[in-house]
This record gives C-alpha cells, sequence and structure tokens, in this order.
C-alpha cells in the first residue's frame, strides 16, 4: 500500500464515513484513495465549511469527523472550522495535502507552515514523513478522541502520500482513561451541600458527552433542586422539567442572573468556561466544580471544589446521596418559569424571531434537530427553544463563528437521515455560506434552510445601540423578494406567521432541500438579547 491507501485504511478502522473538502492537484491522490473505500469523499463549497460539517459529526458521533484541504489559501480557509472543534470541544481529523517534500523548505507559490498555522488551533500538528504514517494515525485518533476532545492536523505531503507504506495498519490505540475522583467528590459535595439553603445545580459543555445524565437527574430530583445550563447542554436534562430554570448568558438572561443570585451554592456539573467564564455570572457564589478538567482558578471565583476525572464514575455516587433540605420552592420556580416565557416574547411586532421559533417548535417532532447560527438568534434560540432530548439543537458557543448554521444542518442531515433536520441562519450568515445549498441539492438532503431575514446583523446592531453608538456597517440592506430558487434549491418567503407555518409545513415534506425567507421585525431583539 501506499502512504495514503495506509490512511484511508485507518480512517476506515477509526469508524469515519465521510471526509468533507475541496479537491486539487495535492488533494487527489487522497480523493482517488478514498474512492476505493466505504470512506466517502464530500464535496463541499468551501474549506471552512467542511470544518464545520467534521466538526458537527464528531459532536454527534464521539467519532472523529474529518476534513482535508490543499496547501496555503486552501488550508487557511479550513482553519476558520477547525478553530471550532477546537474551542467547542469535537474530534476532528483535518488534513492539509501539500507540495513535495524537497518544496517543503522554500518559498513557492501558495506555501506556507501548515504545521504552525495549526499548532493554536489543534491539540497537535503532525509532519507526516515517508515512514511512520500508520503510527501518527493511531495517535491521532486516540489524541482526538481523549478528554477534552478535539481535532489533530495532520500534513502530508504529496510525495509521502504516494510513496510505500512501512509496516501494515497497526490496532486502534485506547483512549486514554480519567482519574477516579468519586469518592472525593460524593465526600465534597456532601459537606459542601450540609452549609447550603440554597444550591443550584449546573451543567455545560462537559455534560453533552456525559454517559450518566440520569444519574444527575435522579440526584436533582431527589434533593429537589433547580438546574441552568449553558447553550451547549442544552435537552442533556429534560427542559419540560419543573426545576428547569433556563440558559446563561443568552435572551433575558436578567431573568435567569435574578435566580443565579439567590443560589448560595453552584454546583456546575461538566461545566467549561470556554462558554462563559464563571467571573461572569457567579459573583461571590461558592462553585463546585466538577468536570473532567479542572477549571482554570481566578482569584474572583471562590471554589469550595475543583477536580477533573471520571464524571459518569462521579454521578453515579451520588445516586445514594442522603437528601439535604434547602429553601427553594416550587412556587418560585413556577413564577420565574412564567415571568421568562413572558418576557421572551415582547408585544409590538406581528412577525418577529419568537413567532418563528414556536412555529417551528410545533412542526418538528421531539427527536428534530434544529442547527442553527450565529447572530442575535442565537441568544433568543437558546433561552425560548425547548429540548428533552441531547445533541438536538446545534450550534457553536465556543467557537462562535458565523457561517457554522447550514453545514452544520447538511451534516446533522447525513448522521440522521431518518429524522427531521432544520437549520435556522440570519440574513448575514446566509450570504456566507449559500454556496453549501448545492451541497444539499447534489445529496438532496431533505432540509429546510429558514432565513431569518430582519434586514440587519441584527446583534452588531444592538450591541451599537447599547454602546449609544451610531448605526454604522449592520445594515445589510431593504427588502428584496426571495427567488423561486437558490442553486437549483426552491425557495419560498413569508412575511407574516400563517404564512411561515405553512411554508414549513411544505419544506419538510418536500423531500429534498428547501430554503425559507422569513422577513421578520428587528426591534424585539433589543429588548430580549441582552435584557
Amino acid at each position: 500500500m501506499t502512504n495514503v491507501e495506509t490512511i484511508v485504511r485507518m480512517l476506515e478502522q477509526a469508524g469515519v464515513r465521510w471526509v468533507f473538502g475541496i479537491p486539487s492537484g495535492p488533494v487527489l491522490p487522497l480523493i482517488e484513495a478514498l474512492g476505493r473505500s466505504p470512506v466517502e469523499f464530500v464535496l463541499t463549497a468551501s474549506e471552512t465549511s467542511a470544518g464545520f460539517m467534521a466538526t458537527t459529526v464528531g459532536q454527534l458521533t464521539g467519532v472523529p469527523g474529518a476534513c482535508a484541504a490543499t496547501l496555503g489559501p486552501g488550508a487557511t480557509n479550513l482553519t476558520t472550522g477547525v478553530g471550532c472543534a477546537w474551542l467547542d470541544c469535537a474530534p476532528v481529523l483535518a488534513i492539509t495535502c501539500n507540495v513535495p517534500s524537497p518544496w517543503l523548505r522554500r518559498r513557492i507559490q501558495m506555501r506556507i507552515d501548515h504545521n504552525t498555522l495549526f499548532r493554536p488551533l489543534t491539540k497537535a500538528t503532525f509532519a507526516l514523513g515517508a515512514d511512520g504514517v500508520a503510527d501518527r494515525m493511531v495517535e491521532a485518533v486516540s489524541l482526538a478522541a481523549a478528554e477534552p476532545p478535539g481535532p489533530v492536523h495532520l500534513d502530508l505531503p504529496e510525495d509521502v502520500g504516494l510513496a510505500a507504506s512501512s509496516g501494515g495498519t497497526p490496532a486502534p490505540a485506547p483512549v486514554p482513561a480519567l482519574e477516579d475522583v468519586a469518592d472525593e467528590a460524593r465526600a465534597a459535595l456532601a459537606a459542601a451541600l450540609s452549609r447550603s439553603r440554597r444550591p443550584l445545580v449546573m451543567t455545560g459543555l462537559t455534560f453533552t458527552r456525559c454517559a450518566a445524565p440520569d444519574s444527575l437527574l435522579r440526584f436533582i430530583e431527589d434533593h429537589r433542586l433547580p438546574f441552568v445550563s449553558t447553550l451547549h447542554a442544552k435537552g442533556c436534562l429534560p427542559e419540560s422539567h419543573p426545576n428547569w430554570l433556563g440558559v446563561i448568558g443568552r435572551a433575558r438572561r436578567t431573568n435567569v442572573q435574578r435566580v443565579l443570585d439567590q443560589a448560595d451554592l453552584i454546583v456546575a456539573v461538566g461545566y467549561d468556561p470556554i462558554e462563559i467564564n464563571y467571573e461572569e455570572w457567579v459573583g461571590e457564589t461558592p462553585v463546585f466544580h466538577l468536570s473532567t478538567t479542572p477549571a482554570e482558578p481566578d482569584p474572583r471565583v471562590r471554589f469550595a471544589f475543583n477536580r477533573g476525572g471520571d464524571l459518569d464514575q462521579a454521578l453515579r455516587r451520588w445516586e445514594d446521596l442522603p437528601p439535604v433540605a434547602n429553601d427553594w420552592t416550587p412556587e418560585e420556580r413556577e413564577a420565574h418559569r412564567s415571568r421568562l416565557e413572558r418576557e421572551l416574547r415582547p408585544g409590538g411586532s406581528r412577525f418577529a424571531a419568537h413567532h418563528v421559533l414556536d412555529a417551528l417548535r410545533h412542526a418538528l417532532p421531539p427527536d428534530g434537530v434544529l442547527a442553527y447560527d450565529v447572530g442575535a438568534h442565537t441568544h433568543q434560540i437558546a433561552t425560548q427553544w425547548r429540548t428533552d432530548l441531547p445533541r438536538t439543537l446545534l450550534a457553536t458557543n465556543g467557537w462562535s463563528s458565523m457561517g457554522f448554521g447550514m453545514p452544520a444542518a447538511y451534516a446533522a442531515k447525513m448522521v440522521y437521515p431518518e429524522r427531521a433536520v432544520v437549520g435556522v441562519v440570519g440574513d448575514g450568515g446566509f450570504q456566507m455560506t449559500a454556496g453549501e445549498l448545492a451541497v444539499a441539492r447534489r445529496r438532496n438532503l431533505a432540509v429546510p434552510v429558514v432565513v431569518l431575514n430582519d434586514g440587519w446583523l441584527g446583534l452588531m446592531k444592538v450591541k451599537q445601540e447599547r454602546r449609544e453608538f451610531p448605526l454604522s456597517g449592520v445594515e445589510l440592506g431593504a427588502r428584496v423578494d426571495s427567488p423561486p430558487h437558490y442553486f437549483g434549491v426552491p425557495c419560498r418567503s413569508a412575511v407574516n406567521l400563517q404564512q411561515f407555518e405553512a411554508a414549513i409545513r411544505w419544506g419538510l415534506d418536500l423531500g429534498g432541500p428547501s430554503v425559507i425567507e422569513a422577513f421578520i421585525d428587528v426591534e424585539p431583539y433589543s429588548v430580549t438579547v441582552f435584557d
């Protein structure tokens, strides 16, 4: 076998199903080898989207997503998608195909130092040589999946890929085991609860990878504790539960912060401060932090406990903790939830984002997947959308790059072909990624993409208003009626709720890709996003 055939064989062995990317001369040997394997090369409109799609596959399956790009501008485009895997903790293998080895030190067309480029965005970056490619692949797959998961970069010179492989394909390496902190965490939690009258549970990004969410839910119910989450952890505990009180740092954040301010202990389970730093919301309240890694210390944060280790093992040890009485009442929880629901839906607008989201939630089945982009609507969706199932609401929070929503929706449909999937993007994000509609058309991915067209970069508009800056560089233009199709993908528009309800039924029943352009009012964001 050649080295490139070895790489493909080991992708198969790792369970990789797709490699997302764009061809060029140095990438062709990899694509040719993939053509003789079950691993499929998926052509995207940009390398950035290839990285986002690989990130989504890694998040949803736990198996490394894979993406590939050519040298120079292909590699730089890929970094934006790979950065998402880095800060949102998704296992990804990012392959850059390079010039032949003798040219690697020369200043030639398109060439840059790929390893230096990817080093700050990955867990490791490997320059592949003629020997040892298989061993590097084993190391890369294991490292990508190890806690916290993330991307690993492999740089493949063209002559190295075509060279004869030395040795066979070694067995996969085991993922390193996490430290057992169950007894220590249980004793520390029992002591912290005994001193507390109003403890509150917080879940975050790392909890999305937890295999024992039911253990935490039983602990919450036995102790009658309220719980909140970050954006990423939505659905890992059921949001229909009467003890659920919201999402921190998003729409109507002041409502949720009032609850947080009443707590005298934060029990943070699987919390990753990459989503929002502790010092931004905990104040003087002591924090019990248990995740796969400890939190970085900060003098403004009072840690009652701060350890990383085997989260599943620890949570299972909490199930038989004797319940401790607290002062939270069902009445105050219900009053908070009612007020939050009411204030998420301000009056004064006939057709706003909150109307679209309520109609979408009604149309999608409980296991339907919503993937959404970055913008003002991110805040609204994070707080307003309700789900009781994990991995049904997909967004980027650690990385927070526009352009994520459409590629993520299409990747989710590839992972879950039998489930309903919808993408929601703003008009700004749609302009960045409209070309990916061609991917959906080629693969006939039955995903309606809802474009929330308010004529503005809505989040930046609200931020300028809050800082009393003049509005500048944030207006996208006056409304233009939707065309009948984009890149051959049929399109409908909606200017009111009734038209949108009909359009989403049409999109979900179409059997292929579609675009629904909802012309909404931007002003309600001004009273939900940062209040």
